[in-house]
Parts: C-alpha cells; sequence; structure tokens
C-alpha cells in the first residue's frame, strides 16, 4: 500500500516539475508545443526530471548497502568518505587529465571511490567499539582527511573555485548531452536487485553468512563496487548530494524492516520522491531563481538526520 502511494506521489511530483521553469510551459500547452517549448521539453526539462529520479534512487540505494554490510545504520556514502574519495579522483583527473572525456574522469574517480570505501572498511574492522554514533563519526573524520588533501592539491593547481562550482550538487545544469552517464546507474541497480538477499546475509555475519555457505568477502566486494560506480557517477553529472543514503533507508528500515529485498524498491521510490520534493522547493522558494539541491536536501537532511540520532538514543 505505501509502495503505491509513494509512486503516485512520485508520478505527480514529476508532472509538477515538467511545467516549472523561467519558460511558461502548462500542462494544455502540451496538446499545441511551439518549436520554443518543445526543445525546453526535451533538452532541459525530461533530462532534469531523468536525472533527479536516477540520482535519488541511486544515492538512497547506496546508502542502504553500505549500511546492510557495516551493519550500522548510520553509514553512507556521506558518512564512509566515498564522496569525498570520489571528488578527489575527480580532481586528480583534472590535474593529470586535462583533456580526459567525462568516462575517463568516471574512471579515475571509481578507482579512487572504491579504494576510499575499501579502506574505511578496513578501518571498521578494526574498530572495537561498534557504538552506532561511533563508527560514521570515524567515517566523517576519515573523509574530512580525504577532504583536506583535496582541497590541499586544488589550492595548489588553481582549481579550487572549479571544484566547488563543478561538485556543488545542482540539477540546473542537466540538459540534454551531459546527463546520459547516468544511465550507466540503471543496470549497476539491477544487479543490486539481484544481489539483495545475498546483502542482507552478508549484513548478519562474516561466520553466520560463511556457516551458510555464503562467500562473505565476495559478496561485500561486489556491493561496494556497486555503492563506489553509482556514487562516481552521481557525483560527475549532479554534484554531491549530501545526506540522502543515510537518511531514507533509515526511514524505509522504521516502516518495511531490514529485509533488503522488500525494502530496495521503496528506498528507491523514497530516495526519488524526496530529491525531486527538494529540487522543486528549491526552484520555487526564490523563484526565478533557485537553491542547488545540495543546499536544500543538506538542510532538511541534516533536520532529519539529527531526529534519527535523538529517535535512537530515545529508544536505547
Amino acid at each position: 500500500m505505501r509502495k503505491r502511494y509513494l509512486i503516485i506521489l512520485l508520478i505527480l511530483l514529476s508532472c509538477t516539475s515538467l511545467f516549472i521553469g523561467v519558460t511558461g510551459l502548462t500542462p494544455f500547452d502540451l496538446f499545441h508545443l511551439d518549436e520554443d517549448q518543445l526543445r525546453i521539453l526535451l533538452i532541459s526539462r525530461i533530462p532534469r526530471l531523468l536525472s533527479i529520479i536516477i540520482a535519488g534512487a541511486g544515492m538512497s540505494i547506496c546508502g542502504l548497502i553500505m549500511q546492510q554490510l557495516s551493519r550500522n545504520k548510520f553509514v553512507s556514502p556521506t558518512t564512509a568518505g566515498t564522496l569525498d574519495s570520489a571528488r578527489f579522483g575527480i580532481l586528480i583527473s583534472l590535474m593529470l587529465f586535462s583533456t580526459a572525456t567525462p568516462m575517463e574522469k568516471m574512471l579515475v574517480a571509481f578507482v579512487f571511490a572504491l579504494l576510499g570505501t575499501f579502506i574505511f572498511m578496513k578501518i571498521l574492522d578494526k574498530i572495537k567499539f561498534k557504538d552506532a554514533i561511533f563508527i560514521p563519526l570515524v567515517g566523517l573524520m576519515f573523509g574530512n582527511i580525504i577532504s583536506s588533501i583535496t582541497t590541499f592539491f586544488a589550492y595548489k593547481n588553481d582549481l579550487i573555485q572549479n571544484m566547488s562550482s563543478w561538485l556543488q550538487g545542482n540539477f540546473a545544469l542537466m540538459i540534454q548531452g551531459r546527463y546520459e552517464i547516468l544511465y550507466i546507474s540503471i543496470p549497476v541497480l539491477i544487479i543490486a536487485y539481484f544481489y539483495a538477499n545475498r546483502f542482507t546475509i552478508a549484513g548478519m555475519g562474516e561466520d553466520f553468512s560463511t556457516n551458510l555457505g555464503l562467500n562473505h568477502k565476495q559478496v561485500v566486494n561486489v556491493g561496494l563496487v556497486i555503492v563506489s560506480l553509482v556514487t562516481t557517477v552521481v557525483v560527475l553529472t549532479v554534484g554531491m548530494i549530501p545526506f540522502l543514503g543515510l537518511i531514507i533507508p533509515n526511514i524505509v528500515t522504521i516502516y518495511q524492516g531490514d529485509d533488503l529485498k522488500k525494502s530496495l524498491s521503496h528506498t528507491a521510490l523514497l530516495g526519488a520522491v524526496f530529491v525531486l520534493a527538494c529540487d522543486i522547493l528549491g526552484r520555487i522558494i526564490i523563484f526565478p531563481y533557485e537553491i542547488a539541491i545540495g543546499v536544500t536536501v543538506g538542510v532538511i537532511g541534516s533536520g532529519i538526520f539529527l531526529y534519527l540520532v535523538m529517535r535512537r538514543k530515545a529508544y536505547e
């Protein structure tokens, strides 16, 4: 039933998103579009809508997978250094390959994101104090170290403004020809769906999953590759969207439980709905200007995150 409501809400918000913008376009105009309106719809509005849905669903699922594999509800690409590692990889590609294609930048950033995520998981294995709040704090410190290194090299190579403006989450630049790389996320997320049951078992611990005949390390590696690849694609095209992979899986878990296969579709839908709602809000608050999606999701997401932390403490 909740899934049906999410689908209806996604359709309504999608239709609303198509008709918000400086250029006037109403549902009635669809029956007699002029050349300019058709061009805006095909080049700007539809690509923007598709990128919002893919990015929202992809980052939310990444957070769900990381929380399952790390057995911690406050671990996500934001709090595990994955986003910061991908950002560092993009900077390296700009420094070493100034004429690199988006695909080459993606490959370099993917390698760095995967390496950063693996390092965090190794740190996680070494930590004996497995407190729910302590683990993401370690991840935030790890991410800040990578971010500091990135800032240092960006300053040294006069790329700080380029990095700051480019990697600020923003859907305003999503036009035809600039968002298609996001389609790489779709087959990767389909693979995540088929691996959902294995991720659920792997989240019960290495000893337990091994006793059930599961290759724990292989499943964890597949999960980390999926998370790193989707995160890299989103960061490279849209920019950094904070808290998304952290709050959406937690909200879904509250009413859906911990079975990853059952909650995967709910997480994808709620993530897309949340990002779409934040994008619409950012476009109408100071219309005809707009607030970047990284700001709106960051502000609203931080409030939800604090609520989840306080809720957990009250429950304990």
